[in-house]
């Protein structure tokens, strides 16, 4: 069935990482996310509160990172992380899975901590992706991170950081489609930069797609401009 470019606003992350980002380049941000309803800004969390005043009763949703980028962070941190966030006024949480720990062989010590992060953050009436970095892991490691999500009950496992040394790839999430048990969702993120980017991704099987080049893929969509390359994560 044909995506309506409804439906691809509301399957888009609209992402701010950089490390330069200003205020303005934020304003600036959550403005188009209200404009084009995407699925809601990403943001660094010292970023929320302005997010928050600047997206008040528009509906739009805001999201935040959680041990960005590398997940080798205590667990109190990144427990501590989510209860700001959303006194802040973060809706969504993406944490990094301490995926160092996944590649060692600490598959308790990874499952626990999911499932702790996942109840905190439903507790509190957040959706939350778990970030896994694919680029880093081989194809029995990604398999056993879907598993941990599922088990831990997160709403999404999402591909990258946009950090890493690769990005979003359309085999990982159609081989993470083809193996899922549940309904978790699949966020694709990382080197999202164009409309066909999106479409493989879509039709891999992805619902939502994290990238720094929401508004310009949306407006190759409609026909009203080029999708540019953007820097600084996803």
């Amino acid at each position: 069935m044909p995506i309506t470019s409804a439906q691809l606003a509301a399957s888009l992350d609209s992402t701010n990482l950089r490390l330069d980002a200003s205020e303005a380049d934020i304003e600036q941000l959550a403005l188009e996310a209200a404009q084009h309803r995407f699925a809601c800004v990403m943001i660094y969390p010292a970023s929320v509160p302005l997010a928050a005043r600047m997206l008040a009763g528009t509906g739009t949703r805001i999201g935040t990172v959680i041990g960005f980028p590398s997940g080798r962070f205590a667990t109190d941190a990144k427990a501590a992380e989510i209860v700001c966030a959303h006194r802040a006024g973060a809706h969504e949480v993406d944490i990094v899975m301490n995926y160092p720990a996944l590649r060692a062989g600490h598959l308790a010590e990874v499952t626990a901590e999911v499932t702790r992060l996942t109840q905190l953050a439903h507790d509190q009436g957040q959706l939350i992706k778990v970030i896994v970095e694919t680029c880093f892991l081989d194809e029995a490691q990604k398999r056993t991170a879907l598993e941990i999500c599922e088990v831990a009950g997160a709403d999404f496992i999402k591909t990258s950081t946009g950090f890493g040394t690769a990005g979003a790839k359309a085999s990982d999430i159609a081989a993470w489609a083809a193996a899922r048990k549940s309904g978790i969702g699949l966020k694709a993120s990382g080197g999202i930069k164009s409309l066909s980017d999106a479409r493989a991704l879509l039709a891999a099987g992805a619902t939502r797609l994290g990238t720094s080049s929401a508004t310009a893929i949306l407006a190759e969509f409609n026909g009203t401009g080029a999708a540019s390359a953007s820097t600084g994560g996803y």
